[in-house]
């Protein structure tokens, strides 16, 4: 049994004439009539009764009428809400990111896919980079925005490199500079209280790991905070943080010391391999990339942050 089987008996039902109804359908009488014996046999019971020259529908056609009508509305609907997607008037994009991402990039991303895109959806999760690939890995996330490690992320995901960040020291802008020089090295940090990231945290591995090459110990004045309260705790004075240049954009309350030697992370996107991406995770991958090329251009991400990736030509 076919849709288009269906679709012929339809026609036979509503106009009770195989000439009239292979008009309507476009074919020939033959093939009409051969596809409705086709699904009679498929079904193992006559459909229409051609007695006396007029035509009826036996108790089967009668039973199965109701039945073709919704089977065939069902794959126009189901058509429609594939074309809508294809054509993103309809979708969801499920998206993984760091929190300083959140705060640093896909705050002020997100509303130009929205604006681009008004019916589409988003799901934002906000997580380290470990705990995002978990969620790729699970098919929980179509795509994430993450901090690449020294040794690399799982060759199960395909990773576009998006920038090349710096790191600094944060202080409260509200107390002197912890070095008169606008610079300082991680010896000089490990004076200074340190307001610590909580367990999984990129930023957390990074800061230990300069402080370990650097043969110095962490003072820490507090430790396990996420993004805007590590943020907040510096703006009171509580201690200084290591964190990414984005972060500072929009916080007065917070003064900028660069390190030396420099410490650098890399920011990428990151899909599964074996998942071809939606029209709709597709769309926003093609806006992330275009606004941090603009962004770029315009000097809104600093001079000390560096985009690796251009976004396609159309």
């Amino acid at each position: 049994m076919t849709l288009q089987q269906l679709a012929y008996f339809l026609a036979l039902a509503d106009v009770r004439s195989f000439t009239r109804a292979a008009d309507r359908m476009g074919v020939a009488q033959p093939t009409l009539s051969r596809q409705l014996k086709a699904l009679e046999d498929s079904l193992g019971a006559p459909l229409i009764n051609r007695a006396q020259g007029r035509l009826t529908l036996t108790p089967a056609g009668e039973a199965i009428l109701p039945l073709a009508r919704r089977m065939l509305a069902d794959a126009d609907n189901a058509r429609a809400a594939v074309a809508e997607v294809v054509g993103l008037r309809r979708g969801r994009v499920r998206v993984g990111a760091t929190p300083s991402l959140c705060i640093g990039v896909l705050a002020d991303a997100i509303p130009v896919f929205h604006d681009r895109y008004p019916d589409l959806s988003i799901e934002l999760s906000e997580s380290g980079s470990q705990l995002l690939v978990r969620g790729l890995e699970r098919g929980e996330l179509d795509v994430a925005v993450l901090v690449v490690p020294r040794q690399g992320l799982d060759p199960s995901l395909e990773v576009t490199p998006l920038l090349r960040e710096r790191l600094s020291v944060a202080s409260p802008r509200s107390e002197p500079p912890p070095s008169g020089r606008g610079t300082m090295s991680i010896t000089e940090l490990s004076r200074r209280a340190l307001v610590m990231f909580r367990r999984g945290y990129d930023l957390r591995e990074v800061t230990l790991r300069a402080y370990s090459d650097a043969g110095v110990e962490p003072r820490f004045a507090v430790e396990g905070g996420e993004m805007d309260a590590v943020l907040r705790l510096v703006e009171t004075g509580t201690g200084v943080a290591v964190v990414p240049d984005l972060v500072f954009a929009g916080r007065p309350r917070l003064r900028r010391t660069t390190l030396t030697p420099p410490l650098y992370r890399t920011v990428a996107l990151a899909c599964r391999t074996d998942v071809t991406p939606t029209p709709a995770v597709q769309a926003f991958q093609d806006t992330l990339l275009g606004f941090l090329a603009e962004a770029e251009t315009i000097g809104d991400l600093g001079t000390d942050v560096q985009v690796l990736h251009r976004a396609p030509t159309p």
